[in-house]
């Protein structure tokens, strides 16, 4: 970024100020771009690429908010004025007040760990090694196969009136592989891998080509579909529930990361992708699961969760969201903690959570998860968890979720389940599908695997906001045994 630009940015900041706002920002996208690959039954399906560039300013005038972007950075005086005009605007209709607080100024800059800029190799390579994993899918019991990949990598200059001025590159890999089959009623049926990892290592595509993230899984969940085909449907009854990190990462997200963001919990999401049943009141006290439950905003290395600093210039920092089961902070960003606190009649939330998150340079920042991870605890392995369960099933990777409107119950259907009983792995049932109340759920959970369980699963696609925004976040969870839970569909 040249210096006569960043010298503009600073001027406009002060004449903002000089104007009467008492904040503004201002997110410069140097770069904004992404490749999405899909490979579908050896065919090139999707060879898609973006790449945008522009800025967006927010101001904050006697407590409303006006934002505005452009791509053409020769307007940005143009574009401050718009932003302060939609801020002048929004005091028309103005409710809670907004109020930043106070912050330190931050000088930072954050680049995340890689070897291999996905980027920067040739399509064809990237195409070849795709197709080597399309080729190992193929199998007689296979009628259909999928392997894609997803990169990105975006360079963000971030100043605000308090003067923090941040740099920072966020690179991510994304792939997914999937082999489907019928069944003898005739049902699809679906067996899949996630690219993942211990939450250590690197984010580029040296991590996709190793073999043992990603295409030595290809074997197995061949082997694993034959058996789902061959399976009969998971018969309904309350039994315990042992979920696998591929399918407790959802589990967390939906019913931990979404109903702990302060926006939600403020009512702000209600007409699009629903609230949440925390009321800001019950922060500091509410019991969400059983003394087993850890519930932590971490900061992990290799994770797209993981950018350094938010879109307020909050440095990233690790926070219990649950601690020993009762419900202790939020996912926030400074915007919004004085209403909390307002509502709760306490001070309830007393600092960002580094939380505020937009999806490009025209996007507002709005709160996000970031990495919402479960600690691994000390009830040893997953054959120690099996060993300890009577009467149970192991459940792997979602196919469908249906989640209530502020997020107080759930249902999901997953990929696989293996039978456990009295100590042992006897089967493997299909269709396997299971319910509950999100406190109620949380407060059985009875068993947390070690350390040797913890794997952090990605998602690329967290959907929120209005306009919608797309947005990229990461959750590291070990093996977790619920009792006594509904499964099955009943007829």
């Amino acid at each position: 970024m040249s210096n006569n630009f960043t010298s503009a940015v600073r001027s406009e900041l002060k004449r903002m100020l000089d104007l009467g706002c008492s904040f503004a920002d201002v997110r410069f996208y140097d770069e904004d771009s992404s490749e999405r690959l899909v490979i579908y039954d050896g065919n090139l399906e999707a060879n898609y690429r973006r790449r945008e560039r522009g800025i967006g300013v927010r101001v904050l005038k006697q407590g409303a908010v006006g934002f505005a972007a452009t791509a053409d950075l020769n307007a940005l005086s143009a574009c401050f004025d718009r932003a302060l005009a939609n801020a002048e605007a929004a005091l028309w209709l103005l409710g809670f007040p907004k109020d930043m607080g106070k912050a330190q100024p931050v000088k930072g800059k954050y680049q995340p760990p890689f070897e291999k800029d996905p980027f920067e190799l040739p399509l064809q390579e990237k195409l070849e090694f795709l197709k080597m994993v399309d080729e190992r899918l193929k199998d007689k019991t296979v009628e259909h196969r999928m392997v894609s990949a997803l990169f990105q990598k975006r360079r963000i200059h971030y100043f605000n009136t308090e003067g923090t001025e941040i740099e920072r590159w966020v690179l991510n890999t994304f792939a997914e592989m999937v082999v489907m089959a019928r069944d003898k009623e005739g049902r699809t049926q679906r067996r899949s891998y996630a690219l993942d990892s211990d939450g250590t290592g690197t984010r580029g595509f040296e991590w996709l080509s190793d073999p043992k993230a990603f295409s030595e899984h290809t074997e197995r969940i061949k082997k694993e579909l034959g058996e789902i085909v061959a399976a009969e449907t998971l018969p309904p009854k309350r039994r315990d529930v042992i979920l696998l990190p591929g399918q407790g990462h959802l589990q967390v997200h939906e019913t931990i990361g979404h109903p702990l963001e302060l926006d939600r919990i403020l009512g702000y999401e209600l007409s699009f992708a629903g609230g949440s049943h925390v009321k800001p009141e019950m922060i500091g006290s509410l019991r969400y699961g059983s003394e087993k439950l850890n519930a932590k905003v971490m900061v992990v290395e290799n994770s797209p969760g993981t950018f350094g600093y938010d879109d307020e210039g909050t440095p990233q920092h690790e926070y219990y969201l649950i601690k020993n089961g009762i419900l202790v902070n939020v996912l926030c960003c400074r915007l919004d903690l004085a209403e909390a606190n307002a509502l709760a009649g306490k001070t309830v939330v007393r600092e960002s959570g580094a939380s505020a998150r937009a999806a490009g340079f025209y996007k507002t920042p709005i709160d996000r998860m970031t990495n919402v991870c479960v600690e691994w605890g000390d009830d040893g392995t997953l054959d120690d968890i099996v060993r300890a369960t009577e009467d149970g099933v192991i459940l792997d990777m979602p196919v469908s979720w249906s989640i209530g409107s502020n997020r107080e119950h759930f249902h999901f259907g997953c990929e696989i389940a293996w039978e456990v009983k009295e100590g042992r792995i006897t089967k493997v049932y299909k269709n396997p599908t299971y319910q509950g109340h999100t406190l109620e759920f949380y407060n059985s959970l009875d068993m947390v695997g070690d350390r040797s369980t913890w794997r952090l699963f990605q998602v690329a696609n967290c959907g929120k906001g209005e306009p919608n925004q797309i947005m990229e976040v990461g959750h590291g969870v070990p093996v977790m045994r619920f009792k006594n839970v509904i499964t099955g569909e009943g007829r």
